[in-house]
């Protein structure tokens, strides 16, 4: 009797890769001259990423350098939450997170998306933050892959541990 073969699906994001991509983003800004006078900025704030310029469309504009360079670097921009500008003072500023982990309610869509449209004999299992897919064909879950691929979430999803 062959053993079951699993991966898991996950939503990882690299914190070096991210790191990277806000620091080339910051020296962009600093040395860009569409910036010059601006008082546009980018760094750090904890675990959240702080974007300040004065002007709604200027803060705009560092948040779209941020994501160049984050595609740059291969990071999935949908790991990317962004929030509203906000004006404080002459000031606008800008938050955005990077969330990893994939959520309760969007392991059960993956979940579900398996069980109706996935090839017979595979289950998942949520475990935390990750979803477990086992199989007794590694075909079958290559197919699972291949439908997870083609859904198209607006989440991030990376698959791990295929064995």
């Amino acid at each position: 009797m062959a053993a079951d073969s699993s991966f898991d699906i996950v939503n990882k994001v690299d914190h070096q890769e991210v790191d990277n991509a806000l620091n080339m983003a910051a020296k962009e800004v600093r040395t860009r001259f569409d910036f010059k006078g601006t008082g546009a900025s980018i760094k750090w704030s904890g675990e959240s990423i702080a974007m300040e310029a004065d002007g709604e469309e200027r803060v705009k504009a560092v948040l779209d350098v941020f994501k160049t360079m984050l595609v740059r670097r291969k990071v999935d921009l949908k790991s990317l939450s962004v929030g509203e500008p906000k004006l404080s003072g002459k000031t606008w500023h800008l938050v955005a997170t990077m969330e990893a982990g994939i959520s309760q309610e969007n392991a059960k869509k993956i979940s579900k998306l398996i069980r109706d449209e996935g090839p017979k004999g595979v289950r998942a299992q949520i475990q935390g933050d990750e979803l477990r897919v086992f199989s007794k064909k590694r075909d079958d879950l290559q197919a699972v892959q291949k439908l997870i691929r083609e859904a198209d979430y607006d989440f991030a999803v990376q698959f791990a541990n295929y064995r």
